[in-house]
C-alpha cells in the first residue's frame, strides 16, 4: 500500500480516535492536576497526606500513615479516575494500532478516490444548425464568438449561450475556414434569419478545414429575386452577375461541423455516463436532425481560479489524439501553437488518480468564460509530479506556479506523435 493511501486511511481513522478527546476531556484533566501535590496549590508538600492536606484527614498524618500500612492500599477517587483515563487511553492506542494494521490491507478501490468528482461527465444538449457545402447539407453548432454583437444575436436566436472569446480575433488567416452569411433573401435557419450558411470546406477536406470561421455577408441587391444558394460557386456566379453584394466582416465564430456530406462525428457506442467514463470512443451521445440538437459529453475541470468549468471536445490535432477521442482531425489548428488565439490547459499524467483525461486529477485551464483571455482553442501542457506518491490536489494556476517553483512538479508542452497539439474544447454550461 503506497504512502498516499496510508495517509488517506489515517485521515479516516483519526476522527474515530479523537471522538471523546475534546475540550471537555482536557479541561477535566487540567482540573485533576490542580487537585494534586503541586506547590502552587499547597505551598509545601510537607503537610500533604496523599492527595489532601493532613489536617483534613481523620487522625491527621498518623492516621494516614497507619492506613498506608494496611494490606490493602486504598485508591483515592481521583487516582481511580486517572487510572480509568489511562486504561481508556491504552485501549484507544490499541484500537489505533489495530485499525492501522487493518488499513495496510485496504486497496484504492476500498478507499475510493478523493478526486472522483461528482458529475464529472454529464450530457450537454446543444442546438444544431443546417447549412450547405457544395450542394450538400452540413449540420453544425456555434459555441463561441470573437465579437459580442454576434455572440448576443446567436445566443438569442438559438436559445443557448454563445461564449464571448475575444482572443479568437487573433486567429491567423491560414487557420480560418470561410463561411458566407446571408443578411436578406429567403427566410431560414441562418444566423441572421435567412437561408443557411454556406461553407467552403468540411472535415473531409482535412488540409483546409477549420471549425474557426471567417465570414462574408451576402446581401441580395434590389430588384433581384432571391433563391437558395448552396455552394460557394453559386454565390460567386451570382456576385459576378451583380445579383449580390459581398462584404467581409471582422468576426470569428467557432462552428464545429457535426454532419457533412458523406461523413459525421463519431457517436459513442456505450451511452451510459459515469464519473469514470473514458474519453475514448467518441464525444457525442446522440445526433437528432429532426429536433435539431446534438448531445455531447461535457467534462468537468477547473478554471484558473478554481471555479468549476465544463467543456466538450470537437476536434484536435494531431490525428492520433483526435482518433483516440473520436473527434475531427484538424491539422490547420497546429498553426495556433504559438499564437495568442490559443490558451494554456494543464493536464496531469501522474499523481493522484481521478477523472482527468489520463486517469489522474482533472485539468486546470488558464482562462474561462467571462475572462478576457478565454478561448476554446487549447494548447496542452502535461503536468507530472517528481514524487507521485506525494501528490496533492491542485486546483488553480497559482497552485501550479507555486509547486513548479518549489520543484515538486514538472510542466512541459505536450507533443504527441512529435507534433504540435491543439484541442478545440469549448467551455459550456451543460445545465442551461
Amino acid at each position: 500500500m503506497n504512502k498516499s493511501l496510508k495517509y488517506i486511511a489515517l485521515l479516516a481513522i483519526l476522527p474515530l480516535l479523537t471522538t471523546g478527546l475534546g475540550t471537555d476531556y482536557f479541561s477535566d484533566a487540567d482540573a485533576k492536576k490542580s487537585q494534586g501535590t503541586a506547590t502552587s496549590q499547597y505551598g509545601s508538600s510537607t503537610g500533604i497526606c496523599g492527595l489532601d492536606l493532613c489536617s483534613n484527614y481523620p487522625g491527621g498524618r498518623a492516621g494516614w500513615e497507619a492506613d498506608q500500612g494496611s494490606t490493602t492500599t486504598p485508591v483515592a477517587p481521583v487516582e481511580k479516575e486517572k487510572m480509568d483515563v489511562m486504561e481508556e487511553s491504552h485501549e484507544k492506542e490499541h484500537m489505533e494500532e489495530t485499525m492501522m494494521e487493518d488499513s495496510e490491507d485496504l486497496t484504492e478501490a476500498d478507499l475510493g478516490s478523493v478526486l472522483r468528482l461528482s458529475r464529472a461527465n454529464v450530457p450537454a444538449t446543444i442546438p444544431l444548425h443546417q447549412g450547405y457545402y457544395d450542394g450538400g447539407d452540413v449540420y453544425y453548432i456555434i459555441t463561441d464568438s470573437s465579437d459580442p454583437t454576434h455572440a448576443d444575436i446567436i445566443t438569442e436566436q438559438q436559445g443557448w449561450q454563445v461564449e464571448l472569446a475575444p482572443l479568437l480575433k487573433n486567429t491567423p488567416e491560414e487557420v480560418l475556414s470561410k463561411v458566407y452569411l446571408f443578411t436578406n433573401g429567403i427566410e431560414g435557419d441562418g444566423i441572421h434569419g435567412y437561408q443557411g450558411q454556406v461553407f467552403t470546406s468540411t472535415p473531409a477536406q482535412a488540409d483546409v478545414y477549420s471549425a474557426l470561421t471567417s465570414h462574408i455577408h451576402v446581401m441580395w441587391n434590389d430588384g433581384v429575386s432571391p433563391r437558395v444558394l448552396d455552394s460557394e460557386a453559386m454565390i460567386m456566379k451570382a456576385a459576378e452577375n451583380d445579383e449580390l453584394t459581398l462584404t467581409e466582416i471582422d468576426v470569428v465564430l467557432n462552428m464545429p461541423q457535426i454532419i457533412w456530406p458523406d461523413g459525421q462525428m463519431m457517436v459513442k457506442e456505450d451511452k451510459t455516463l459515469t464519473d469514470t467514463t473514458p474519453y475514448g470512443g467518441g464525444q457525442i451521445l446522440d445526433i437528432d436532425t429532426e429536433e435539431m440538437n446534438v448531445t455531447f459529453i461535457a467534462h468537468r475541470g477547473w478554471g484558473p481560479d478554481g471555479r468549476t468549468i465544463y467543456y466538450i471536445v470537437t476536434d484536435a490535432t494531431p490525428s492520433g489524439p483526435a482518433g483516440m477521442m473520436g473527434v475531427v482531425s484538424s491539422p490547420t489548428s497546429a498553426s495556433l501553437i504559438a499564437n495568442s488565439a490559443a490558451v494554456d490547459l494543464f493536464q496531469f499524467k501522474n499523481g493522484l488518480t481521478g477523472t482527468g483525461p489520463l486517469g489522474f486529477q482533472p485539468g486546470i485551464a488558464a482562462g474561462a468564460p467571462g475572462d478576457e483571455n478565454y478561448s476554446p482553442m487549447w494548447r496542452i501542457f502535461m503536468t507530472s509530479w517528481t514524487s507521485p506518491e506525494n501528490a496533492q490536489l491542485l486546483e488553480t494556476i497559482d497552485d501550479l506556479n507555486a509547486y513548479r517553483e518549489a520543484g515538486l512538479i514538472d510542466i512541459g508542452i505536450a507533443r504527441p506523435m512529435d507534433s504540435d497539439h491543439i484541442v478545440n474544447c469549448p467551455f459550456i454550461d451543460p445545465f442551461q
